[in-house]
């Protein structure tokens, strides 16, 4: 049961409209607040939060800042229209107790997909032949093609994505292996290796990981010198993961053979570097927009961030952030073991998953 009204502020979207958001939110006696639908800054950000005071954040890209978290005291909830959390901060939220969701199955199949579409671009030379075709040229025998099936790909992170990019790889005849700090309980037949020992014996490195500060620069000079010679680099997590200054110089240095970028550090510029390379193909996360993935990022949270501004949430928290008034595991189960720190109440959704895990990636 809904209690007092509230305000949900949607900082931005990747969609045309609000209406969606519109009918579900208000539909259950809360009031919708949208920002401007291209990310703000976190200024912005900060501002509208300070003047609405909303009870929950529904955020696509846009910063969700410590200050914006402090700046009211009816917030409850921090919602991610998507699956990375590097543009909400998750331990400001923890400190005062709001709770942060995300979407962890939104665009498994569109980003899995992509990697191996860039991955099948580059092995099949699309790119450069359809450059070459424009431009008046028609050299078939000036062709580098190589065959998957002869190739082994690496793949960093096998959360949900990765493990369906490593299948969908193995499908086509690829050697898959993988490189994750929290192997699953089912790899798919998948081999876990070390990072340098992927980087080492992959001719295709995909990366899947989040953006975190132990993640920050996970490919550097280092890991790119590792990498055999005329390797590609496949990056459709997020850019940060990746030393752009020293991915062009790999390139540059003829070490690299390639990389496919669907996105960078500093986006939305385009170092310029990067663009004198045939072997880079860059992209710009476009691969999102299917009417699958807006239903899967929509629906979900949009509900959870109405019932967490009312009660405990219905999708399972990301942070365990303790909070004082919620009904305790124990309270309902009294012969299982609870965390709860004195005084305190964790949320049902933590309990619901039994411990605090880490993001598997």
């Amino acid at each position: 049961m809904i209690m007092d009204q509230g305000t949900v502020l949607l900082t931005d979207r990747a969609w045309p409209d609000d209406t969606v958001e519109r009918a579900v939110i208000e539909g259950a006696g809360f009031r919708l607040v949208s920002g401007p639908p291209e990310p703000a800054s976190a200024a912005v950000i900060d501002a509208l939060v300070a003047e609405h005071q909303p009870a929950a954040i529904l955020t696509c890209w846009a910063p969700v800042s410590a200050q914006a978290i402090g700046n009211t005291d009816n917030l409850r909830i921090v919602a991610r229209l998507g699956v990375g959390l590097d543009n909400i901060a998750v331990a400001a939220a923890t400190d005062r107790g709001v709770v942060v969701t995300n979407v962890p199955d939104y665009c498994v199949e569109e980003v899995s997909d992509h990697a191996v579409g860039l991955v099948l671009a580059w092995t099949r030379g699309l790119i450069v032949a359809d450059r070459e075709v424009r431009a008046g040229h028609w050299k078939p025998a000036g062709a580098r093609l190589r065959r998957l099936s002869s190739l082994t790909c690496g793949v960093v992170g096998l959360g949900r994505i990765g493990s369906a990019t490593a299948a969908k790889l193995r499908a086509l005849g690829a050697r898959v292996v993988a490189s994750t700090p929290y192997p699953p309980s089912d790899t798919g037949g998948v081999p876990i290796v070390g990072l340098d020992e992927l980087l080492a014996g992959s001719d295709v490195v995909i990366l899947h990981a989040p953006l975190t500060t132990s993640t920050h620069h996970l490919i550097g000079a280092r890991e790119l010198e590792l990498m055999p010679p005329g390797a590609l680099l496949v990056n459709v997590s997020r850019g940060g993961l990746v030393d752009t200054d020293a991915l062009i110089a790999s390139l540059a240095a003829g070490h690299l053979g390639g990389a496919g970028l669907d996105v960078l550090e500093d986006e939305p510029a385009v170092p310029a570097e990067l663009l004198e390379y045939p072997g880079v193909m860059i992209t710009t996360s476009r691969f999102l927009r299917t009417p699958q993935s807006s239903t899967c990022a929509a629906a979900p949270q949009k509900k959870s961030s109405v019932s967490c501004a009312a009660e405990p949430p219905a999708m399972p928290a990301t942070n365990l952030p303790p909070r004082p008034s919620m009904e305790c595991l124990h309270e309902r189960d009294p012969d299982r073991q609870c965390a709860c720190p004195p005084g305190f109440r964790l949320p049902w959704s933590a309990h619901r998953r039994g411990r605090a895990e880490p993001s598997r990636w």
